[in-house]
């Protein structure tokens, strides 16, 4: 009897938002908001969101069009390995599916490190806080055991059937949404009932503080000589560029959208690719630009526990800056209730890490030229899946590496994870320019066909077309705009690297996925064309018959506002209830 080995499409729309929102925030809102605001300044820091923002409203723009008319398994190798390279894509897969485990541990060492939540009782004296101590009382225990405990939560959700791990996903997205926007009102309350003792509700935006902060160190520390110090336009300039790089981390996660686009219900009927995408940009964006503007309301750039975070990477929640202005608006419980959801909050994306990971693993197994001859019997058991969907094997096997998240049994734990989430970042940018640059070759190819007169179905790639399902405007200008940034952002992505005292764990953390990814490259084209690089040969298919591509049923377009009877007042029953699900429609 065959074994099976294919994924169940049970996922609803609302799954498939809330799992991609859920994805994005994990401990990066709540801990480098603070990082940023130290690095850039309060208005300086937003404007660094803003332009991270860009980037992932120009590469989640390009997948979920692919995606939305190809809705394949693996799109983030797949669509490269189409339109650009097939080497190109499996590199990107691999590189893909590596970053999400890294992720993953990242994730898993935030949780333990955070659980170490104890302010320095000199601090707490400083800021006026009522009580002498303020922190749990974990911090003496080994964080091996928060590493071990989370990792099983985290397996055992991921064997759930999918539509069951949807419906949690879509919960946890709930929460923190909830969550996010009670925050956002905390800080804006707190900062409206301070009785401004620094002259208006704006004064860390003002002298001595400032929009942007007046000095860049490249090499922070509490030593009065932290080395390099750079000020002016240079620091200005060099404090934003490092502020972006440290706010697109907490972008990743994304891609979600795409990644289960093999496990969505009905794509044609629902336009769960458009609507998500849309809605993610627009959520994303909106709460990171506003939480990271309330925290700047009530926290100085230059507090202690934000040069911690920048010295240390990753600390615990009471180096978050709304942890922060919880203590200095000397409020009791708060702190302790914030640091709480944040280990809740990095559990839950480490649940959605894994998850990813084991995806875009299983759909690289259902690849045998993807994988090396000695490795195929090891492939075949991954490509398995459970009678309910579920890619056991994948799933297992992405949770072991995973395991590296014991690494927070070193003395410096928060040093590791940080050049942790620097090489996931590094290798999760060169994905996002692969794709951009898919995205390039993808729309010419369509829109040859499209103006083919010799194929039937030439109306399902016109872009102008009621029927094709998601596009954008300018689309083309964003994908080049998100290549060239990329771009950038992986050549420059460490430069404090090279500014003395030079840091080679720092360095390799941070470029080591460059070469890996031109080695995976050169290593299938070894493969396929042989040793001598001259007779290397562009494989693209340009494929855009397999699957065939989608269109959306004719009729009303969901996320768009059309009142049945355009004439009639908007009370009339049926204009009501249009009106009403179209905003249901985009708040769900």
């Amino acid at each position: 009897m065959a074994r099976r080995t294919v994924l169940s499409a049970d996922l609803k729309e609302r799954h498939v938002n809330m799992a991609a929102f859920s994805a994005c925030i994990g401990f990066g809102l709540f801990l480098q908001s603070g990082k940023i605001i130290y690095m850039a300044g309060p208005g300086l820091a937003i404007v660094a969101v803003l332009l991270a923002s860009s980037v992932m409203w120009s590469v989640i723009a390009c997948l979920g069009e692919m995606t939305a008319l190809f809705p394949v398994q693996g799109p983030l190798f797949e669509f490269p390995g189409r339109f650009i390279d097939e080497a190109v894509g499996y590199a990107t897969g691999w590189i893909s599916w590596f970053a999400w485990v890294v992720i993953l541990a990242a994730e898993v060492l935030a949780v333990a490190q955070m659980w170490k939540f104890r302010f320095d009782p000199q601090y707490l004296s400083d800021v006026g806080y009522p009580d002498k101590q303020l922190g749990w009382s974990t911090e003496g225990y080994s964080p091996a055991v928060w590493v071990f405990l989370f990792l099983i939560l985290i397996g055992l959700v991921n064997l759930l059937p999918v539509r069951q791990y949807g419906q949690i996903e879509y919960v946890f997205g709930v929460l923190k949404i909830l969550f996010i926007s009670g925050l956002i009102v905390f800080n804006v309350v707190i900062s409206a009932m301070q009785k401004v003792p620094h002259g208006n509700h704006f004064w860390t935006w003002n002298k001595p503080y400032g929009f942007s902060s007046d000095r860049f160190h490249v090499h922070p520390s509490h030593d009065p000589n932290s080395g390099v110090i750079l000020s002016g336009a240079q620091g200005h300039f060099l404090a934003l560029w490092t502020s972006v790089v440290s706010a697109l981390f907490s972008f990743v996660g994304f891609e979600t959208i795409a990644i289960t686009a093999a496990e969505n219900k009905d794509l044609e009927k629902h336009e769960t690719i458009k609507l998500a995408t849309k809605k993610l940009t627009l959520r994303i964006t909106i709460l990171y630009v506003l939480g990271t503007f309330v925290g700047g309301l009530n926290v100085p750039y230059n507090d202690p526990n934000l040069v911690d975070i920048q010295i240390n990477s990753i600390r615990a929640g009471h180096n978050s800056i709304f942890v922060l202005a919880a203590v200095r608006n000397h409020l009791r419980h708060w702190p302790s209730f914030f640091n709480g959801f944040f280990v809740f909050s990095a559990a839950t994306s480490g649940i959605n890490s894994l998850y990813n990971s084991s995806r875009l693993l299983h759909a690289l197994a259902s690849i045998p030229e993807a994988w090396p001859l000695w490795a195929q019997n090891f492939r075949r058991r991954l490509e398995r899946t459970t009678s309910r969907g579920v890619p056991l094997g994948t799933v297992a096997a992405s949770w072991c590496v995973g395991l590296i998240a014991f690494l927070a049994v070193k003395p410096f734990p928060s040093v590791v994870l940080g050049r942790i989430t620097n090489n996931a970042v590094v290798s999760e940018l060169i994905a996002y320019a692969v794709i951009c640059l898919s995205y390039i070759q993808f729309y010419h190819r369509i829109k040859v066909a499209a103006d083919d007169h010799t194929l039937e179905n030439r109306h399902a790639f016109n872009r102008d077309d009621p029927q094709y399902p998601y596009r954008t405007r300018g689309q083309l200008f964003r994908a080049y705009y998100g290549f060239l940034f990329c771009l950038l952002l992986i050549v420059f992505n460490n430069w404090r690297a090279f500014v003395p005292p030079f840091s080679t764990h720092d360095f390799i953390a941070s470029y080591v996925g460059i070469p890996a990814f031109f080695v995976l490259i050169a290593a299938y084209h070894v493969k396929s064309d042989g040793w001598d690089p001259r007779k290397w040969r562009r494989n693209a298919s340009m494929q855009i018959h397999r699957p065939p591509p989608k269109v959306v049923v004719p009729g009303r377009r969901r996320g768009h506002l059309v009142y049945p009877d355009p004439k009639a007042p908007v009370w009339d029953p049926e204009n009501l209830k249009a009106l009403a699900s179209f905003i249901w429609g985009w708040m769900k």
